[in-house]
């Protein structure tokens, strides 16, 4: 790789042999040449995350390898990590930041509008009007804007049995990552049921107490809403979906049933919708979600 160093250099050998043509020829075929190199080292560059942290082995020469392996098998911490002295090495510290990073991007990446209109999902923002504020402000994440409500009013069905909407939350990666599987296996699931579903779409910067903004707006008996889940170093693909009975703005977190950890070392995106749907199912006949629902 080119270092900051390298390419000081080489710049300050283009201004100098400005005033020879043979001298800049010499410096474009040099920094070609580099180039041609830093492509190399990429191309080479190894992955360090196609391993997963439960399926390698980081300390040298444990006492009982066997046993230190099956415990690594059953969950996704950091367990038998590996250090120089009083410090990680460097190959644990660079998963480290590798995950680290996937989280932070999770977050503060957008859902790609190419991957909502595959999905016939669109889109309605909450009050936040960018990123930043959606992290800083929670409370203007748990309403549709005035354009949004305006949106939903001309596009939703009125006063669906169920209203199921998609939302970024915390994870955009979560999103792309279990919508395509979950989304069908909950719609294909109620109507099975004979359910009456509403419109889906799209929810931006939303959080999970938007939905009982959603619910007075259509007129829901239940609103479920898919959302991204803060992520963590283990997964930033983890979803979870928020099913409310009779939802209205101020209604106490204890009335939602939650159904967590979809992701592909959780409970997978198909199986999952699947699940959901028959939740709903539940508390429809119910009439009751969060601590008043007996499952």
């Amino acid at each position: 790789m080119v270092s900051e160093k390298d390419l000081k250099d080489l710049i300050a050998q283009v201004l100098k042999g400005m005033e020879s043509e043979n001298k800049i020829e010499e410096v474009i075929e040099k920094v070609t040449e580099e180039v041609k190199g830093c492509k190399k080292d990429l191309e080479n560059l190894k992955d360090i995350t196609e391993i997963e942290i439960k399926d390698m082995m980081e300390i040298e020469n444990p006492e009982n390898p066997e046993e230190l392996m099956k415990y690594k098998k059953k969950t996704p911490a950091r367990v038998g990590i590996s250090r120089a002295g009083t410090r990680y090495t460097t190959n644990t510290m660079l998963r480290f930041r590798a995950d680290h990073a996937s989280a932070i991007d999770a977050v503060f990446t957008d859902v790609p509008e190419e991957f909502l209109e595959k999905n016939n999902l669109f889109t309605v923002q909450t009050k936040c009007s960018s990123k930043d504020e959606y992290i800083t402000r929670p409370d203007l994440g748990r309403k549709i804007s005035d354009e949004g409500v305006k949106i939903l009013e001309e596009k939703c069905k009125k006063n669906p049995t169920v209203e199921v909407y998609v939302s970024d939350g915390l994870s955009s990666t979560a999103i792309e990552a279990n919508i395509e599987d979950t989304l069908p296996a909950l719609m294909n699931g109620l109507k099975s049921y004979g359910i009456d579903v509403g419109t889906p779409f799209f929810v931006k910067y939303g959080r999970v107490g938007a939905a009982d903004h959603v619910s007075e707006i259509l007129g829901a008996e239940v609103t479920c809403v898919l959302i991204g889940e803060r992520p963590g170093l283990a997964t930033a693909e983890s979803m979870s979906a928020y099913i409310t009975y009779k939802g209205y703005v101020g209604i106490p977190e204890a009335k939602r049933t939650v159904i967590s950890n979809i992701h592909r070392n959780g409970t997978p995106a198909a199986e999952a919708g699947a699940h959901v749907a028959h939740v709903i199912k539940k508390i429809l006949d119910a009439k009751a979600s969060g601590q008043d629902l007996k499952l």
